[in-house]
């Protein structure tokens, strides 16, 4: 069963809980959640081309989608920033000292709810689905 909907509908569900913790100043698990809606958006593109993938490196994905749909420039760039969101957003020992909650800021959020969003209007518009 192909299920391209429900990916995008996980990825746009995943950036809106992204903006939300943005507004509540959760800058740390702001930019993880856009990692994971592009993640998300990627799969729905590869389900879409009869690819699906597992993992979770986004410039992975971006490389298998290429052999399928010309992957732009900003895209991959994109993906190469948020996939810096896997991992130390979430885990302090990424840090010589401190949590991550306090390693970023609204910028840093505002940046990666950017670059979620350029990743998925790429879907979107791969993929057919709004």
């Amino acid at each position: 069963m192909r299920r391209v909907i429900d990916w995008m509908e996980q990825a746009k569900g995943e950036f809106k809980a992204a903006r939300d913790l943005y507004t509540t100043g959760n800058y740390a698990i702001c930019c993880f959640m856009c990692q994971q809606a592009a993640e998300k958006a990627l799969k729905a593109i590869l389900e879409h081309c009869g690819s699906p993938s597992h993992g979770h490196n986004l410039l992975a994905l971006a490389n298998e989608i290429s052999r399928y749909v010309k992957v732009p420039r900003r895209v991959v760039t994109a993906c190469r920033k948020l996939n810096r969101y896997y991992i130390p957003t979430r885990y302090p020992n990424a840090f010589p000292s401190g949590a991550p909650i306090y390693m970023y800021d609204s910028s840093d959020a505002e940046e990666a709810l950017r670059l979620a969003e350029e990743v998925i209007n790429f879907a979107r518009k791969v993929t057919g689905i709004t």
